[in-house]
């Protein structure tokens, strides 16, 4: 086939056809045609000359030429590609490095091979376009629903025809057990896109919290307006879920209007979920009080917030426990995703048993270190003393408001308190020394002789080994581990020494040592503060 003889433009028209059909850019059809023609000429004039091809985009015309480049004489390698200046000179006018030189050359026949290895080619770079068309049309939809149709099955994957390409619904996106035949619809959750090897690759989702979500947002007009807005999600998918709203317009309930007139908004969601059961939880900033609406339908007695551990405790009646934890602890692990934290449930019955030790526990401290009789420490534990800390440094009113304490008995239990004390931290400290710990930690301000006999205990026994420490090492954390929360326990942890103690300190002793220069910390300080600042100017 001679491309001479062709009718030109029969290459328009026919890239043209193929790019309505595909759904690509013409423009992109002509180039795969020119590339392929190029290789065609190549294999007619040599795979070594720089063959070109351009196809006329209105005329249709294909215009074949050689192209040679100037180079180095040093650095000529192909004869047929490349020339050197002087060569160049015999063509072009005061040529230099880098020139090209481009001659026309008669077009080619295309032989049966020619011709096949060039529809390989265009249907290479055709099926290459479709792939970047299809990757930038559904990358923009992550995190959308979209309704699909069924193709098939495979081992347990559903293969989803969405339109302008193919999408899998993974065997563990899927709700229960729920099946699908060819030709069904679906509805799912465009859960992630990403450009592969293969192609572009859709998965989809029926079980992730963000597809419950975006149902409700077609469902209720409030959430689509914003002024309703979902806070979080947890979902047992085909079973139960929890979602936390929060309304604001005041005179709109949030509750009421994700559940619409007869539940009929809720009912929608529900059905397409496959008969889920589904809480709608008031949202609030007070995490308590959220975690007590997240714990519905049960009742809660008392709530204990640990911030720093992430985990809080929730008092409920003997009767409501079976309730609160829920069938199989469903409803606590949904509340517990909802809010972000551990929970632990007890009944009133173990937490008073809890309270009943830990005051027996302190009364015993009470009577073995003050030497005092069970009454009168029962009273110290009565009037909310825990340590001997508190005894022995608190105003001595706070002790004289004790039934049957005067200022003598006060300054009594006052004195007892600071000798123990001070026993106590001789020890500590003798027992520290006897470890090897140097004078540099023990003159360290902030550190009790408590404090540094267990430091000396860990093997941190010098300033520089105390600057070394992590924050973390003092005073405890947590880590996640396999998607649960473990505790790391601090050497200081015992003493309620907090995170940001344990950093200021660790700075101080880098500081002391000239690991740090201070000034540096206050410009790194101040930037930090102009930034902030800067943020919120810019809100």
């Amino acid at each position: 086939m001679a491309i001479t003889s062709a009718n030109q433009l029969e290459l328009l028209q026919t890239a043209e056809a193929v790019a309505r059909e595909k759904m690509i850019d013409p423009g992109l059809v002509v180039e795969a045609m020119e590339e392929s023609l190029a290789r065609a000429a190549k294999s007619r004039y040599g795979s070594e000359m720089d063959i070109r091809v351009s196809i006329d985009r209105k005329t249709g015309r294909a215009t074949f030429t050689r192209v040679r480049t100037v180079v180095e004489e040093e650095e000529l390698e192909n004869y047929q590609a490349e020339m050197t200046v002087e060569t160049a000179k015999q063509y072009m006018e005061n040529p230099q490095v880098g020139d090209t030189f481009v001659e026309e050359v008669p077009p080619v026949e295309m032989g049966r091979i020619a011709a096949q290895s060039a529809k390989q080619v265009i249907l290479q770079k055709v099926r290459e376009a479709e792939r970047d068309r299809q990757y930038e049309e559904f990358k923009d939809r992550a995190g959308t629903i979209i309704n699909g149709l069924v193709k098939r099955e495979e081992y347990g994957n559903v293969i989803v025809d969405v339109g302008r390409g193919e999408a899998v619904l993974r065997r563990n996106e899927k709700i229960g057990r729920e099946s699908y035949r060819p030709n069904d619809r679906i509805r799912v959750f465009i859960k992630d896109v990403r450009r592969e090897q293969r192609g572009p690759q859709i998965f989809l989702s029926r079980t992730a919290p963000e597809f419950m979500a975006e149902l409700f947002k077609m469902e209720v007009p409030e959430i689509y307006d914003g002024i309703i807005e979902i806070k979080a999600v947890a979902r047992d998918p085909g079973s139960r879920a929890k979602i936390a709203v929060v309304s604001y317009d005041g005179s709109i309930d949030p509750v009421g209007a994700c559940v619409g007139m007869r539940g009929s908004r809720v009912q929608a969601v529900v059905n397409e979920l496959q008969g889920e059961k589904i809480d709608i939880i008031p949202w609030n900033e007070d995490v308590p009080t959220f975690l007590v609406n997240a714990l519905q339908p049960a009742e809660v007695s008392k709530v204990v917030l640990d911030e720093d551990a992430e985990r809080i405790e929730v008092v409920v009646p003997d009767e409501q426990l079976s309730l609160a934890i829920g069938r199989r602890g469903q409803n606590v692990r949904l509340a517990s995703q909802l809010t972000g934290l551990d929970i632990d449930i007890m009944t009133e019955e173990e937490e008073s048993k809890r309270r009943q030790a830990e005051f027996e526990e302190r009364t015993k401290l009470f009577m073995e270190t003050l030497d005092l009789d069970e009454f009168f420490a029962q009273l110290l534990v009565s009037e909310g003393f825990t340590n001997l800390e508190e005894v022995a440094y608190v105003e001595i009113d706070e002790l004289l408001v004790i039934d049957g304490v005067d200022e003598g008995t006060a300054e009594e239990l006052q004195t007892r308190a600071r000798e123990h004390l001070e026993e106590e931290a001789r020890k500590a400290l003798e027992a520290a020394r006897e470890l090897g710990v140097e004078d540099s930690l023990v003159d360290f301000e902030g550190l009790t002789p408590q404090m540094v006999e267990a430091l000396a205990k860990d093997g941190v026994l010098s300033l520089e080994d105390f600057a070394t420490c992590a924050d973390w090492e003092l005073a405890g954390g947590w880590t996640t581990v396999d998607g649960e929360r473990v505790k790391d326990d601090g050497i200081l942890e015992p003493f309620d020494v907090s995170l940001e103690e344990a950093q200021n300190m660790v700075m101080t002793a880098r500081i002391m040592l000239g690991w740090v220069d201070p000034a540096e910390l206050e410009t790194e300080a101040e930037e930090e503060i102009d930034g902030e600042a800067d943020e919120e100017g810019a809100v």
